[in-house]
């Protein structure tokens, strides 16, 4: 089979499409036949060797829908593996498809039994293969971590990315307020597309928090770090939420004194249980949600696919299609 493989570090250019073997399932495994799949910016990360626990050579890629081989059932994958009977918090030695497995970037990949779904009927495989690691973790961050409810106002900083994509797109399905904020006005006029309520921009205006109400806020979705949680401390109610899954600036140093003084919530949260991705699903099937897609690459051109995440241009997520 036609699998994209890593064999050294070094960046996105040293993927390259090799002849595989099939992948054998062990006991409790199945096989998929892999129709669609989608990058993350961990694929980005793990060529740059900017993750933990890198094994070469590897065939990257979490997210995936395909046809089981044995029944001809169209199924989307759930990458978790191993989180473990804690709904809260997984084991620590849970890991994620992609790496140090063998993943989805290839013409079969073998998985546990207990992670392939039924795709849901009103997605192509393109849109099944593009939900479920930033689906995931966006639903856990909404509404596992940050109890998002309707009528509430939450701020999703620097839209564009996957997983603030979802987040806006699940906000809006439940009938919360969406405040979005992004360095490109393009981005902007997307996430308006998708319900954005009001949209910042962060490059045009450093000071964009000051356009914000005092308490306006209940609860923050970030991944950006750096300045941003600084200035979404004072826009979050008394008794709010920042719920932080990612730290992709740099590090933060906050204020303390609106933490203690406003009573607010600071979570910690990555990727989501056997449960976030059955609630995902579920609300994906019920509203009909569609995720927002940036470009579709065939298999071969995964160098350009993996580019394309790395200057962070893309607004959704970024598809393969596997021959």
């Amino acid at each position: 089979m036609k699998a994209v493989r890593l064999h050294e570090i070094g960046g996105p250019q040293n993927l390259q499409v090799d002849d595989v073997a099939l992948p054998i399932p062990s006991e409790g495994e199945i096989l998929v036949r892999v129709r669609a799949a989608a990058f993350n910016r961990r694929d980005v990360f793990i060529t740059q060797g900017l993750y933990p626990g890198i094994s070469l050579p590897r065939t990257l890629g979490s997210d995936g829908a395909g046809i089981l081989e044995e029944s001809g059932e169209e199924v989307v994958i759930d990458p978790m593996l191993g989180w473990g009977d804690d709904p809260h918090v997984w084991l620590a030695n849970a890991s994620i498809l992609g790496m140090p497995h063998d993943g989805t970037f290839a013409q079969y990949v073998a998985v546990p039994k207990a992670n392939v779904y039924p795709k849901p009927a009103h997605l192509s495989m393109e849109e099944a293969a593009a939900i479920p690691l930033a689906g995931l973790t966006a639903y856990r961050a909404a509404f596992t971590r940050g109890e998002l409810r309707t009528g509430e106002t939450v701020l999703i900083p620097g839209i564009g990315g996957g997983v603030q994509t979802f987040v806006l797109l699940f906000a809006k399905a439940v009938g919360a307020r969406a405040i979005v904020t992004s360095g490109s006005e393009e981005k902007l006029a997307r996430a308006r597309e998708f319900g954005a309520d009001v949209t910042l921009d962060y490059a045009a205006d450093p000071d964009w928090h000051k356009r914000l109400k005092r308490g306006e806020v209940d609860l923050v979705v970030d991944s950006s770090g750096g300045d941003t949680l600084n200035k979404a401390l004072g826009v979050v109610r008394l008794g709010g939420r920042l719920v932080i899954y990612g730290g992709t600036r740099v590090e933060s140093t906050v204020r303390l004194f609106p933490i203690f003084w406003n009573h607010l919530d600071i979570r910690g949260t990555s990727m989501g249980s056997p449960a976030d991705f059955r609630g995902m699903l579920d609300l994906i099937t019920k509203h009909r949600l569609k995720p927002a897609i940036d470009h579709a690459y065939p298999l071969d051109r995964a160098v350009a696919a993996a580019d394309r995440m790395a200057t962070a241009q893309q607004f959704g997520k970024i598809v393969l299609t596997v021959p």
